[in-house]
């Protein structure tokens, strides 16, 4: 699948131990089998201070800095010298969010409009249609792990689980304001605690914009989130791609969803002639259905008057972008600062225009010696993967046959895509942020619904190269790897083969590897949903994956919080598999030479301070939550699954991370 919606697993690669700087280079005198951890990290974990705009610190982030500021520097080069028309519209729209005194100026009289037409809403017909409208390929379940948005439903356009010649519309529950349906239902002190910020954040926005009953107003939005979410399937759940196979007409949503003139919807949302789905998540959707049958009106009004004004809040005044971080960065997150204003401009423009920023960064900044290394070591621990698959002997042939031909035809995008999308139909105006933000996120969706018209592109991209991050597609049976990942300190073409397999090589094998995890090996080689697995193939593989979902159900990061094994095991399977098959490649680069133990420590310190992270209590709360990957702390502990690290660093019984070789969980 994913590093990350998030957007997580930004990492950096290490130089030798002997030359690393004095804050990376002295371990914590904690043992490594008893925290590696902060044995590798702890003298930074103690030095370090979470920048106040953020909810947490890392090495990826300081990449992520590093890389925005290449960005805003190209984007102020454009503005004084624009290079094309594309480029023109890039710092047309940046220009249009910096210019805070013109939002001002203008207040809310640019949402008026919008507004105007939610308060016209007179049946339920109408009500339908403006839900329609509201529709946008803003989800990406299997790629992303992208669940949320405040919208009725999610929309996501992708290959069909068991037909990967044709796109296909997917929906997925949606309609909540707040991360996921355990902050509305959970009877925790911290939930009931953020259900109120909530619900005074509900009525502030209001306040804001100038609404009349805001508080009334406020608690008939909260009462049918609350609703929306006791329909919802839980993160658990949303994760297991059987349980979202449900293939539904046009002509079944009335039978099985009822309470909504679907036709009016589906035509609303520019479906209209579309006549097959698959329902994500079905419960949800005929929830929904119910809720649009059953509350009033007045209420579903007021729910679209809110999500309208919230959702759009980055190209409004001031005090709605206050507000709007009151909640989301501080209560939610711990996050005690806002990001300063060109750092929130380049958000946007990244949001609108990814492909268009990606492309100047790539020209400046990606060298294409970089792209041959790094093909070569895709190479690598491709064939790692190979040797490895070989050398099972609880697989049958012809399960390895397919695991073979996944690998054989696995297309591996590195840097950037072969077609970059075009924004030709994208009118940018200056002063006009959230006219230009509307009209941005209108052409994506409608870029996406042009692809239920088009053939499949395998080698179409799902991340910008601007981005810190890496990606699994499995129904394209593809990986890419953003240019922004691979480039130092992450991938250092200075530095020497142990510290970048260790870095970006576990990254490339974690990538390769969800191939075969829980989700990906559900696919095969042609990224279709089906069985390849021989009965007792299948047995073996989910009782080694039963014992990783369950070494990690045992990590409690709070007294009252443990990390769920099951929602994270695709995620822990990739590290696992990844860094094995990582290990493997980088050995097979030393031919016949000797492996000292100090070359396997440099390794593996490399994987260990690839996930250096602190993280703000809330923030480390909902990521448990809400995440498909463990926290990063606890995916360093992946390393006591591997021989190799205790021979490297002398691990013994008694010590914490310490397993008894037949406790270790081997997969591939």
């Amino acid at each position: 699948m994913h590093l990350s919606a998030s957007a997580r697993r930004l990492a950096i690669s290490i130089v030798l131990v002997a030359a690393l700087p004095a804050a990376w280079a002295a371990p914590a005198a904690v043992l490594p089998g008893d925290d590696f951890f902060d044995y590798v990290n702890g003298e930074w974990l103690n030095s370090v201070e979470i920048p106040a705009d953020r909810s947490s610190w890392g090495v990826g982030a300081a990449l992520v800095e590093d890389t925005n500021l290449r960005i805003v520097k190209l984007i102020e080069g454009l503005a004084a010298a624009p290079s094309s028309a594309e480029a023109k519209k890039i710092a047309d729209y940046y220009a249009s969010f910096m210019d805070e005194a013109g939002i001002e100026a203008k207040g809310l009289a640019p949402l008026q409009p919008a507004l105007a037409q939610i308060a016209a809403i007179g049946d339920k017909r109408a009500l339908t249609k403006a839900l329609g409208a509201s529709l946008q390929a803003d989800v990406d379940p299997l790629n992303a792990t992208n669940f949320f948005t405040e919208n009725l439903f999610g929309l996501w356009i992708a290959q069909g689980l068991k037909d990967s010649a044709h796109y296909t519309p997917y929906l997925l529950q949606g309609g909540l304001g707040m991360p996921d349906r355990a902050y509305y239902l959970d009877d925790t002190p911290s939930m009931k605690e953020l259900r109120g910020k909530y619900l005074a954040h509900i009525a502030a926005t209001f306040r804001l914009a100038g609404i009349a009953d805001a508080e009334a107003r406020a608690a008939r939005v909260f009462e049918l989130e609350t609703k929306i979410a006791a329909t919802h399937a839980n993160r658990e759940d949303s994760a297991d791609v059987l349980k979202a196979n449900n293939n539904w007409s046009a002509a079944d949503f009335a039978r099985k969803a009822p309470g909504m003139d679907w036709a009016a919807f589906f035509a609303s949302a520019g479906l209209g002639g579309q006549k097959k789905f698959i329902v994500w998540h079905p419960t949800a959707i005929a929830g929904a259905a119910r809720l649009v049958n059953s509350v009033p009106l007045e209420t579903w009004k007021d729910f679209l008057t809110f999500h309208s004004i919230n959702q759009v809040s980055a190209a409004l005044p001031k005090a709605l972008v206050d507000q709007h971080f009151d909640f989301y960065g501080r209560a939610l997150n711990g996050t005690p600062q806002q990001s300063l204003r060109w750092k929130r401009s380049l958000a946007a423009v990244n949001a609108a225009m990814p492909d268009a920023l990606g492309k100047i960064y790539v020209a400046k900044y990606f060298p294409p010696e970089s792209k041959q290394r790094l093909q070569q070591m895709v190479s690598n621990i491709v064939d790692a993967f190979h040797l490895r698959i070989d050398k099972l002997d609880w697989m049958a042939p012809a399960t390895k046959k397919e695991a073979h031909a996944k690998l054989k035809t696995l297309y591996v995008g590195i840097g950037y895509p072969e077609k970059w999308a075009s924004y030709e139909q994208l009118q940018v105006v200056p002063d006009d942020a959230l006219g230009n933000l509307l009209r941005a996120e209108r052409l994506h969706t409608q870029q996406q619904l042009a692809k239920l018209h088009q053939p499949v592109d395998r080698a179409e991209w799902c991340m910008p190269a601007q981005l810190v991050n890496a990606v699994n597609m499995p129904m394209q049976n593809a990986i890419n790897f953003p240019a922004a990942i691979l480039q130092p300190p992450y991938f250092d073409p200075s530095a020497g083969d142990a510290v970048n397999y260790g870095g970006i090589g576990a990254t490339i094998g974690h990538e390769i590897s969800h191939s075969f995890d829980d989700q990906g090996a559900q696919f095969d080689s042609k990224g279709r949903l089906r069985d390849w697995w021989t009965a007792a193939d299948g047995k073996h593989f989910k009782q080694a994956s039963a014992a990783l979902a369950a070494q990690y159900s045992a990590y409690k990061p709070f007294p009252d919080l443990a990390i769920n094994g099951q929602q994270t095991l695709s995620e822990n399977l990739a590290d696992l598999a990844g860094l094995s098959a990582s290990y493997d490649a980088y050995h097979a680069t030393l031919a016949n030479k000797r492996v000292t133990p100090e070359a396997d420590q440099q390794f593996f310190i490399g994987y260990a301070a690839s996930w250096r992270e602190k993280e703000r209590d809330e923030a480390l709360r909902r990521a448990i939550l809400t995440d498909g990957h463990a926290p990063d702390k606890w995916r360093t502990a992946t390393v006591r699954n591997l021989d190799a690290w205790y021979n490297a660093f002398n691990v013994q019984p008694g010590q914490t991370l310490y397993l008894a070789p037949k406790d270790r969980v081997r997969v591939w």
